[in-house]
């Protein structure tokens, strides 16, 4: 379960994990490409830059991060972009500072909330141990973007058991983020983590199954691999629609990761 005590310290230890990314890269490689279609390593971080500064505005000033919200355009896009503004116009060094700061102030004012008061958000309000989970979401997908582009591999740890529950949480992200209804059904979720701990959820008789790898998962709903090269098996029509539209984030789908796209790296 994912409570105050446990999620924020793995919060602050996937964010050292990022950091640890970008922290000794030279500034001509803040300027690679990543599988982000126009980001680059300076886009992945100036966005989770963005992100923690939103998360910390909901957590500490949440009247202000209403009516910050109250504002913001139909187009998805330009608002991404336009919170992104101020810190791509940063120097790579200096963006770098930025990040730790929005990081650590997203911390503690998450840490701060007191048990059970819910946090606004982009789509429904959340309570902060959750809001911090949707952060690990973010710093998982936005991290494997920049591994992808300086070519390092992974390591994954239990702590994307937080992620796994967020991403069980928001089920029907992908039915909603193309317009389509949910399936009146509930999923069994059988997944193993890291240290081959396994993750459950949902009703031991459903007939609609997903199971696998929990780091595998997690590429998936946070659309970082195609389905294709994942070792995920979805059971009964409904789990084999949800392989193909999972999503654990509101926003549009994008075009996601093609089949075979980092079969080079996997093999390496």
């Amino acid at each position: 379960m994912t409570t105050p005590e446990n999620v924020i310290p793995a919060l602050i230890a996937d964010g050292n994990d990022i950091d640890g990314l970008v922290a000794n890269i030279d500034e001509s490689q803040w300027s690679l490409p990543t599988p982000a279609d126009g980001w680059t390593v300076a886009h992945q971080v100036a966005h989770l830059a963005a992100t923690f500064r939103m998360a910390t505005l909901a957590a500490a000033r949440p009247d202000e991060f209403t009516a910050m919200t109250s504002r913001l355009s139909n187009d998805f896009n330009a608002n991404v972009a336009g919170a992104m503004a101020p810190f791509l116009a940063a120097p790579p060094k200096v963006l770098l500072g930025l990040w730790r700061t929005e990081r650590a102030n997203a911390e503690q004012a998450l840490a701060s909330v007191p048990a059970g008061k819910l946090v606004p958000w982009l789509v429904r309000p959340l309570p902060a141990p959750v809001l911090a989970a949707a952060g690990m979401m973010e710093l998982f997908g936005h991290g494997q973007d920049i591994a992808d582009a300086l070519g390092v591999r992974r390591e994954f740890t239990d702590r994307i058991a937080h992620l796994v529950g967020f991403a069980v949480r928001t089920w029907d992200f992908g039915y909603l983020a193309r317009d389509l209804t949910p399936p009146e059904v509930e999923f069994r979720f059988e997944l193993t983590l890291p240290s081959g701990a396994p993750f459950v959820s949902g009703p031991e008789d459903a007939e609609q199954r997903i199971t696998g790898p929990a780091a595998d998962f997690c590429l998936l709903v946070t659309r970082r691999r195609h389905r294709d090269d994942l070792a995920l098996v979805a059971t009964g029509p409904d789990a084999e629609q949800w392989l193909n539209i999972a999503q654990a984030y509101r926003g549009p789908a994008g075009p996601g990761r093609k089949p075979g796209q980092f079969a080079a790296a996997q093999r390496s």
